[in-house]
């Protein structure tokens, strides 16, 4: 008795006859490794809604910190305000009086407010910017 790779007893194409003739329902072991489970649903994988969730604090780098008189004195006296919003204030600042090199416009040409901010430095990179700020931040 022959079978063909979908698991149907194919006794019918040859001339005897047959003396059963099952079908089976389940897909053969190659089809049925491709299949993925079903997902379920529990009460961990649904979102609650926006009325139940609480607004978490700021953390890390989105936390207000305060910030060192000369820093307050270029933010125009806000003494407390996060890393973020500091980079985004100076970023603007830059923009605005057109600070960038013009060659390299990765490099920023200091005024003197910038120098305060930025150890007195003439020209500073932009990833330097960061890592400049950060004495300013107090804990």
């Amino acid at each position: 008795m022959a079978t063909i790779s979908l698991g149907i007893s194919a006794s019918f194409l040859t001339k005897e006859t047959p003396s059963s003739f099952s079908v089976s329902l389940a897909p053969p072991v190659a089809v049925r490794a491709k299949l993925r489970p079903l997902r379920t649903v529990t009460l961990a994988t649904v979102s609650k809604p926006a009325a139940e969730t609480k607004k978490r604090e700021p953390r890390g780098i989105m936390k207000p910190r305060r910030v060192s008189p000369e820093m307050q004195a270029f933010l125009g006296g806000v003494s407390e305000i996060p890393r973020t919003q500091a980079l985004k204030e100076i970023w603007a600042y830059i923009k605005r009086h057109n600070l960038q090199d013009p060659e390299n416009k990765k490099v920023i040409i200091c005024d003197e407010q910038l120098k305060k901010i930025f150890g007195g430095k003439d020209r500073v990179g932009f990833l330097e910017i960061a890592g400049l700020i950060s004495p300013h931040f107090l804990k």
